[in-house]
């Protein structure tokens, strides 16, 4: 028989108090038990970045993740940072450069780009490259996409 366990966690700023099987990863947590199905599920290895969420400020793979380690942590998601409108400047940009397409890794690679932003510091085009190598797209070639955080990063979005 598996272990379950009752966990505690803050999700886009409201408490959640859940019993999960041990070996429930987080990402599965979210979008089957909590109805947030933003985050994707792709290699379920760590390797796309299609699961990206926040964990206490930091943006982890949940596919990687068990549920019970986010137990007593702040979870954000990207429904939650798109109805903060966190997001808003990057989503315009992505809109308006085509920067999406399929839609698949857009989520992964929205909070990957904030991610970047919130660190406050201007990136030349590698170092965006280098910060979103761990999510991947398979329509756009990237160059888009880079294209929009350069331009919320310029303060142009």
């Amino acid at each position: 028989m598996e272990h379950a366990f009752d966990i505690a966690l803050t999700v886009n700023g409201t408490e959640v108090r859940r019993r999960v099987q041990a070996r429930q990863h987080l990402v599965d947590f979210l979008r089957e038990d909590l109805g947030l199905t933003g985050s994707h599920l792709g290699c379920e290895h760590g390797v796309c970045g299609a699961c990206t969420v926040r964990v206490n400020g930091e943006i982890v793979r949940g596919c990687l993740m068990l549920a019970v380690q986010a137990n007593g942590c702040r979870v954000d998601t990207i429904e939650g940072l798109t109805d903060s409108k966190e997001l808003a400047p990057l989503q315009k940009a992505f809109h308006e450069r085509n920067a999406l397409q399929c839609g698949f890794c857009t989520p992964g690679m929205l909070l990957a780009a904030q991610d970047l932003i919130r660190k406050g510091k201007k990136a030349s085009r590698e170092k965006i490259r280098e910060h979103i190598s761990g999510n991947y797209c398979r329509c756009t070639g990237y160059q888009a996409i880079v294209d929009a955080i350069e331009e919320v990063m310029d303060g142009k979005g």
